[in-house]
């Protein structure tokens, strides 16, 4: 069984940057597809990045592109999201996710598309 566990979230100001991390467990981490999603209250999930197994190719969502870098470490089994320039509307509870893949730079933005997610991490930011 496959295990995402999220950390880094907090509470930031306005401009502030934060590191997400995502520990995978219980797979073999390097044929996974990883992404973030986050969802606010009151709204959807939505879909913020995306990296491929190898993290040769990333996809943003435009409202986090030039902010936001999703990077993976293999042999550490675990996802990271870089998010800069935090801004008041970015505040949300923000999941991991994954997917096993057998192609090495397939990417997927539908939430659907991943069996696998972790519990989330708070990301509250303050003006």
């Amino acid at each position: 069984q496959v295990q995402l566990v999220e950390s880094g979230g907090g509470l930031v100001q306005a401009g502030d940057s934060l590191r997400l991390s995502c520990a995978a467990s219980g797979g073999t981490f390097s044929t996974y597809v990883m992404a973030w999603f986050r969802q606010a209250p009151g709204k959807e999930r939505e879909f913020v990045a995306a990296i491929s197994r190898t993290g040769s190719t990333t996809d943003y969502a435009d409202s986090v592109k030039g902010r936001f870098t999703a990077s993976r470490d293999n042999a550490r089994n675990t996802v990271y999201l870089q998010v800069n320039s935090l801004r008041v509307e970015d505040t949300a509870v923000y999941y991991c996710a994954g997917r096993s893949t057998a192609f090495s730079i397939s990417l997927y933005r539908l939430a659907h598309d991943y069996p696998y997610w972790g519990q989330g991490t708070q990301v509250t930011v303050a003006s």
